[in-house]
């Protein structure tokens, strides 16, 4: 067969795989590149951590991190994709997954997004991912904290177009979506309560009843010295508690 030919068919076939390549596997792995560092890692576990135990009696969320979301019109992993450092979806079922693949999320986007910046994503995450969310996945909450230099800026999607959230006197930023602020504390974005209550992790949590359990302990410690105190001042004095 001459190479004309060959190539011809090879372009056929090539077409033909082509078109079969729309409904991609169930099970797309995210392909997201290493985090730049811990700061950035530990911040992002620590906000999948805090808000999955925050809302731990409820089955209607998906909260996760540095995972692809894949959303390609044409329903092709190899054509649209974004992964972002910190997102959640509402409304879906609370469940482990590779990735968030859309065409079979009910065609479901992230409610809310979280950028952690640095000096190598800082551009696009403010400009370029800024944009996507805003007219593609039409993300009503977005946000970017920057762990180093501790800026923190957020927008909420009004009439289709982000308009910047305003800061409270605390500096901190309403989630219309979490229903929770958002702010820096002690160098980490953190959640706040409508209170303006910080939501602690499970290793605070414990050390906050191990202090309690400390100081319930020591107040017990004091109130027996002192009983013993005033039991023996009144047997000074000649006074038997047992016969009163």
């Amino acid at each position: 067969m001459s190479e004309p030919a060959t190539l011809e068919i090879e372009l056929i076939s090539d077409n033909i795989l082509e078109e079969e390549v729309i409904f991609p596997p169930g099970d797309i792995l995210s392909d997201e590149p290493p985090l730049e560092s811990d700061l950035h890692r530990d911040q992002i576990d620590l906000l999948i951590r805090i808000l999955k135990l925050w809302w731990r009696e409820r089955q209607d969320f998906y909260a996760s991190g540095n995972l692809t979301i894949y959303y390609s019109p044409n329903q092709k992993k190899s054509e649209h994709f974004r992964g972002p450092d910190f997102f959640v979806v509402l409304g879906t079922q609370k469940k482990d997954r590779k990735s968030w693949v859309v065409w079979q999320e009910d065609g479901k986007y992230p409610n809310v997004i979280v950028e952690i910046l640095s000096s190598s994503t800082t551009t696009v995450d403010k400009g370029l991912k800024k944009q996507i969310y805003q007219d593609t996945f039409r993300t009503p909450d977005y946000f970017w904290f920057h762990p180093v230099t501790m800026e923190l800026q957020g927008f909420h999607l009004v009439d289709g177009k982000y308009q910047e959230i305003q800061v409270t006197t605390d500096g901190r930023l309403w989630s219309q979506q979490l229903e929770l602020y958002l702010g820096v504390y002690e160098g980490k974005l953190r959640f706040f309560t409508t209170e303006n209550q910080l939501i602690l992790s499970s290793e605070e949590s414990a050390e906050q009843e191990r202090l309690r359990a400390e100081q319930a302990e020591e107040r017990a410690q004091r109130a027996e010295r002192e009983i013993a105190r005033l039991r023996e001042v009144l047997r000074i004095q000649g006074i038997d508690l047992e016969n009163i």
